[in-house]
């Protein structure tokens, strides 16, 4: 499935916004012209893979550069042919299409690189947002790589930079990208017992028809942690929202809206004293590394294996018997 795309509404904003006096169609081809002048001097192999980004609810949000190297594709392979038919006409282009979701992604590999094989250029778009991110990609990618042929990434859209971008977060010891909240109510209780002990903000996507039960269950394990609800990115009523998971049942049952469209949710990572209960294996580890390692270069090196938090484990290392660098000097956020 693709990156949280909420449904299409009169307001929202779906192609290249009409600008001034000049036609849509004319602003098109100033649009492509500017693409190619900007571009003309960079080269790209033929026989050659580029792993495309599109815009996540805004077709204006595609990159000049992608509308300029498109151009110079032969096929475009897509998880969704509709809607790669719609960017590309948008911006008055036509190509080829051949279908590579994920039901289908490895026999599309297959075509791709029968394409490549004959020296043609292919664009992989998933349905929105970049490609491989929760999306079809992967597989194309690395079957292009093991037979030789080159793979380039055109940067664009994705769901979650953009809701991390404006959620107010501090994220300077980066954060977990935890995909899809499960669909069952055991296995969503377990997904987000895990996730809530992370040092890191959590990122995960959300549907409409499991969004109430999903906030209910993080009330109920979680009460006063901060969430961060987005939806309707780059669309014109784009909303976040902030508060307890109780702040934001309210606010979805306020208005029969507020629940429509797909969500992009975001956990405040976990305070001190909560991640302080460190995993078994965590503890495991920092004890075998820290005799290779200093102690902060050990526990940064697990903290990033396993979402422990990073200065509770440092603390813990320090207090264990033998430990002789106890005067070692603490790490710095944002350090390793």
């Amino acid at each position: 499935m693709s990156e949280p795309t909420p449904p299409e509404s009169p307001d929202s904003a779906q192609s290249p916004a009409t600008p001034g006096p000049l036609g849509t169609a004319d602003a098109t081809r100033m649009a492509l012209a500017a693409a190619r002048a900007l571009c003309a001097t960079q080269q790209i192999p033929t026989a050659c893979l580029l792993m495309v980004a599109t815009p996540i609810g805004n077709l204006a949000d595609v990159g000049l550069r992608t509308l300029a190297l498109l151009q110079r594709c032969d096929v475009v392979a897509a998880e969704d042919t509709r809607a790669a038919q719609r960017l590309l006409r948008a911006w008055g282009l036509e190509l080829p299409l051949l279908r590579a979701d994920r039901h289908r992604e490895q026999a599309a590999a297959q075509q791709v690189l029968q394409h490549l094989r004959a020296g043609r250029r292919v664009a992989f778009v998933s349905d929105a947002g970049t490609p491989a991110i929760r999306d079809p990609g992967a597989a194309l990618a690395r079957a292009a790589r093991a037979a030789g042929h080159a793979v380039l990434a055109l940067p664009g859209p994705s769901a979650v930079t953009t809701a991390l971008s404006a959620c107010g977060l501090e994220l300077d010891d980066g954060y977990v990208f935890a995909g899809y909240v499960p669909a069952t109510q055991g296995q969503r209780a377990d997904f987000y017992a895990r996730q809530l002990g992370s040092a890191r903000a959590v990122v995960c996507f959300e549907t409409p028809h499991r969004i109430h039960a999903s906030l209910a269950a993080l009330g109920e394990l979680a009460p006063q942690r901060r969430l961060v609800l987005a939806k309707e990115l780059t669309k014109q009523f784009e909303t976040f929202v902030e508060g307890s998971a109780e702040d934001l049942l309210q606010w979805l049952d306020a208005d029969p809206h507020h629940a429509q469209g797909e969500f992009v949710l975001i956990l405040e990572p976990a305070p001190a004293d909560a991640a302080g209960t460190l995993p078994e294996q965590a503890l495991q580890w920092a004890l075998r590394l820290a005799r290779e390692l200093p102690a902060s270069r050990a526990c940064a090196v697990v903290a990033e294996m396993t979402g422990a938090d990073r200065r509770a484990l440092y603390r813990w290392l320090l207090e264990q018997p033998g430990r002789g660098d106890a005067q070692e000097p603490a790490p710095e956020d944002g350090k390793p």
